[in-house]
């Protein structure tokens, strides 16, 4: 099934410095790409993969689940520890918790986590009867767009697999207990107005991380896929500055390939 226009992964061959960005549920590697052309022009080598099931049609993700995504983004971690001296995990949404457990399974490997809006919890009172209506019901309403500046766009499903849900809940409720082994200098962005994911999953990231070296960026003017929304900028200046003061050396500016 071809990828749909601007969901293609994408890679930078940049310094000794990576970064690992991870995309939301349903959502695609569009969401990031401008955050991550944005550090490949500061000479970062960059990866951004495309999880299993996304960024094609909503069918072909009912076949997968939180071990395909997370096995996804661990492969792509392994490939830039391979290649660089520090590497740091970046991620939106549920790709927040994709990369927060990378940095409680791979420890002092990962230098650095930067997350967005990140979720933790499947909220309402329907998550706790997906393990039973996703027997019964196939799909709901999908959940990416959700951006305040005007055209603003998210490439993504318009239908959520309610097996993927019950999976993405699944996932959630393991990285919760794996919070407390998250101890990497951690910097956590998340919007005021947000239509996906409520600002208590931030506040309960925030609680249970082991790390000491944290800060913490509301963002004002923006909603969930803040990527892609009027505070997109500050959100690739503050982690540039993040990653910059962690590793201060970056590498020369290398070769891109991708979409």
């Amino acid at each position: 099934m071809p990828v749909l226009p601007g969901a293609e992964p994408y890679r930078h061959e940049g310094g000794e410095v990576g970064v690992l960005l991870c995309h939301g549920f349903t959502g695609s590697p569009q969401s990031l790409r401008p955050w991550a052309e944005f550090l490949a022009g500061h000479g970062l080598t960059v990866s951004l993969p495309l999880l299993p099931g996304h960024g094609t049609r909503w069918e072909d993700m009912r076949a997968t689940g939180w071990q395909d995504w997370y096995a996804e983004v661990d492969r792509a971690l392994r490939e830039l520890l391979e290649r660089c001296e520090r590497v740091f995990v970046l991620g939106l949404s549920m790709g927040g918790a994709l990369a927060l457990r990378l940095a409680a399974k791979h420890g002092r490997a990962v230098s650095g986590v930067v997350v967005v809006n990140p979720g933790i919890k499947v909220h309402g009172a329907a998550a706790y009867a997906l393990p039973v209506l996703r027997h019964l019901v196939a799909t709901t309403k999908g959940l990416t767009s959700d951006i305040a500046k005007e055209g603003g766009a998210e490439v993504g499903y318009d239908r959520v697999p309610l097996h993927c849900a019950h999976s993405l809940r699944n996932f959630f409720r393991l990285v919760d207990g794996e919070l407390p082994r998250v101890n990497q200098p951690l910097l956590l962005l998340h919007s005021t107005v947000d239509h996906v994911v409520p600002p208590a999953d931030s506040a309960r990231i925030l609680s249970r991380v082991s790390s000491t070296d944290v800060r913490e960026v509301v963002l004002e003017q923006s909603y969930h896929v803040a990527t892609l929304d009027h505070d997109a900028e500050r959100i690739f200046e503050e982690s540039l500055a993040f990653i910059g003061r962690l590793a201060p050396a970056v590498g020369k500016k290398g070769s891109t390939t991708g979409g």
